[in-house]
């Protein structure tokens, strides 16, 4: 290939052969993806939707591009066409056919034109200037394969998010309508609860979010770190989730007010039971203090509160939501009532010990007494003339009304000391006991 021409060397018949194989499977395969976008579901769902925001410059973008395609596939085909018809007029291609197949192979041979419209937002020819452009064919095959990989990859990335979202919304607004059906049967209505609140604003947030997901899919898709490959990414679906686990934490606080109406009957009876205890231990403590105040002199005993009516309100209250089957007003009063009842409770057995207080201790010394008196009884010395006297004086005091505590524990003592000096053991000796009053 000694001679050569505009475009470099001559290509021999072998190159040119080669050359028109090649070009023409690059054709076939270029013919196959434009079909196939042709025919994309993201691409004709694409031309049917009212589209906005992000989505909807894009697509203009990408109309323009995939017509900008099929006007270089046309001129890529027009020039492989011609060349196979050079090739074809002689076995052996002349010189000339040679130069030309090589000006038409490998030189800027191919011219596109296109209207404003169509190329006025084509990313390859926009701000141009110019309608029309000259490539070789190999320029022309890398150009189609740009505009071919970035139309791709917005009609696979809307279809993507439009396959993925939209299910996925409708199937969490059917959970929502379900919980809200149940919702309303136990009481929970906008207005009236916080979750009722919640449920209409999950409502909204869903409507608009599916309204916008619909019209504008690439506002909600993520691109992967990295990659190019057309579609790379995944639907972003953070707002979808943050609604899901909003109805979620709904759908534990009904299921908590179900739970509710399903024992409301036996914790409301719990609760009477309860108050009932408080209100009787208060009554044996108002008594008991009375008692106190009659046998026990000079000490203080504390006052009883009355009932606790506040309590005995909230609990009509509570029976009242129950018959009126408001379940979400009843759950919340029914866990402070049962705290403030078992509190009450506490309160009056706390009362009570702190009136019987004295009792309590004039019991415990006269059961010392009594204790004592036993003692020196199994020793033989019940009849001793000082424990005699100091036991009775310390009876008198403990079973009199009513009883100085303190001048009784001091005559319980007294007896005590008396009855520890005589039971002190005796060391007997040989010759029987022996008086030492007279040693020195």
């Amino acid at each position: 290939m000694g001679v050569t021409g505009a475009s470099g060397p001559v290509m021999d018949r072998d190159e040119v052969d080669r050359a028109l194989a090649r070009l023409g499977a690059e054709h076939e395969a270029i013919e196959t993806s434009l079909l196939a976008l042709q025919d994309h579901a993201g691409r004709r769902l694409l031309e049917g939707a009212e589209l906005t925001g992000t989505t909807k410059e894009r697509w203009r973008t990408t109309e323009a591009s995939v017509t900008l395609l099929w006007a270089y596939f046309d001129a890529y085909a027009d020039a492989l066409r011609a060349a196979r018809a050079i090739r074809a007029r002689r076995r052996w291609s002349s010189r000339d056919d040679l130069v030309e197949l090589t000006e038409l192979l490998r030189g800027e041979s191919v011219t596109v034109a296109g209207s404003a419209a169509a190329t006025a937002a084509a990313p390859t020819m926009a701000g141009t200037g110019r309608l029309s452009e000259r490539f070789t064919l190999v320029e022309l095959v890398e150009r189609m394969n740009e505009l071919y990989a970035s139309s791709l990859d917005m009609v696979v990335t809307a279809d993507a998010v439009w396959s993925a979202l939209p299910a996925r919304i409708d199937l969490l607004a059917a959970e929502l309508q379900r919980t809200r059906r149940l919702a309303h049967s136990v009481g929970v209505r906008p207005g009236e609860h916080p979750s009722g609140d919640d449920l209409e604003r999950i409502t909204r947030a869903l409507t608009s979010l599916r309204e916008q997901v619909v019209s504008d899919p690439l506002a909600f898709w993520r691109p992967a770190q990295g990659s190019s490959a057309p579609g790379g990414g995944r639907p972003d679906s953070e707002r979808y989730d943050r609604e899901a686990r909003a109805l979620e934490e709904v759908r534990r606080e009904i299921d908590a007010v179900l739970t509710v109406r399903q024992d409301a009957e036996n914790r409301l009876v719990r609760l009477r039971d309860v108050l009932s205890r408080a209100d009787r231990t208060l009554a044996e403590a108002r008594s008991a203090r009375g008692e106190v105040l009659a046998k026990i002199a000079a000490s203080e005993v504390p006052a009883v509160s009355g009932p606790p009516t506040a309590l005995q309100e909230q609990l009509a209250t509570a029976a009242e939501y129950r018959r009126h089957a408001q379940w979400h007003r009843l759950s919340p009063l029914l866990e402070s009532l049962e705290e403030k009842a078992e509190d009450e409770l506490m309160r009056a057995r706390e009362s009570l010990t702190a009136v019987t207080a004295p009792l309590a201790v004039r019991a415990e010394l006269r059961g010392r007494l009594d204790a004592y008196k036993a003692k020196v009884a199994r020793h033989g010395l019940a009849e001793d003339p000082l424990l005699v006297e100091r036991y009775d004086a310390a009876r008198r005091m403990l079973w009199s009304a009513p009883c100085d505590l303190r001048v009784a524990e001091a005559a319980v003592l007294r007896y005590q000391h008396a009855a520890a000096e005589l039971l002190v053991p005796r060391v007997p000796e040989q010759g029987g006991p022996q008086d030492r009053r007279g040693e020195s």
